[in-house]
């Protein structure tokens, strides 16, 4: 599966849009390429000013910081981009083949993958989404809801299939997200890892299953 960049994703996304004024979508758009040319940390908002042709204090003035800046692409952008990517990752993980233990090493491999290909914005996103309420107001019950919607489907068909045990839907939910969630949080936002090693991969998997899964 193909692990597309976010700033490249937003950069597409920002070519349809209208919503901003011209100055503003100027800096959007200088913003996106410096970051993915040189990294979020290392962009400044004077270089990105300068880029944009406005002075620093206009990106203060519609954006406050530069974590802002990249929020107010990122807010949006998943907004549109989550729901596709879901009903694309569940769609090309379940087929009547793939087992539970198959779609767990596809599923963490690949969003291992991805998050390791955007670990800037991913450390940038969660510091902010445990700092600002708002911003967790706005998105997680977004989140919650189109997730959900995919992962009971996922897990009424390995039910069915009786490779998992009959656990209520709500916990395994809570389960996979804590289990996997945490592995990503604290790999790539805590140890600030550059990736995640098969090892440890094989071995979340091997707990999952424990935990969750159907000996045969």
């Amino acid at each position: 599966m193909k692990h597309n960049n976010l700033l490249d994703e937003m950069a597409k996304m920002l070519e349809k849009s209208n919503k901003q004024t011209v100055k503003q979508q100027k800096i959007i758009e200088v913003a996106i390429t410096s970051f993915a040319e040189k990294g979020y940390s290392n962009t400044s908002t004077a270089e990105i000013a300068k880029k944009a042709g406005v002075a620093e204090g206009t990106i203060f003035k519609h954006y406050g910081t530069k974590e802002n800046l990249l929020l107010s692409i990122m807010v949006p952008f998943l907004k549109d981009f989550f729901p596709l990517k879901v009903d694309e990752l569940v769609g090309h993980l379940m087929n009547d083949k793939c087992t539970f233990e198959e779609f767990l090493r596809t599923l963490i491999t690949d969003r291992s993958a991805f998050l390791a290909e955007n670990r800037e914005i991913f450390q940038v996103f969660v510091k902010e989404m445990f700092y600002k309420e708002e911003l967790r107001n706005e998105l997680l019950p977004f989140a919650v809801e189109v997730g959900s919607n995919h992962l009971t489907k996922v897990i009424e068909q390995f039910k069915q299939r009786d490779e998992m045990k009959d656990v209520p839907n709500e916990i395994i939910q809570k389960m996979l997200i804590t289990v996997i969630g945490g592995m990503f949080v604290t790999n790539f936002v805590l140890l600030n890892k550059q990736s995640i090693s098969e090892n440890e991969i094989e071995q979340v998997i091997t707990f999952i299953l424990e935990g969750l899964g159907k000996s045969s």
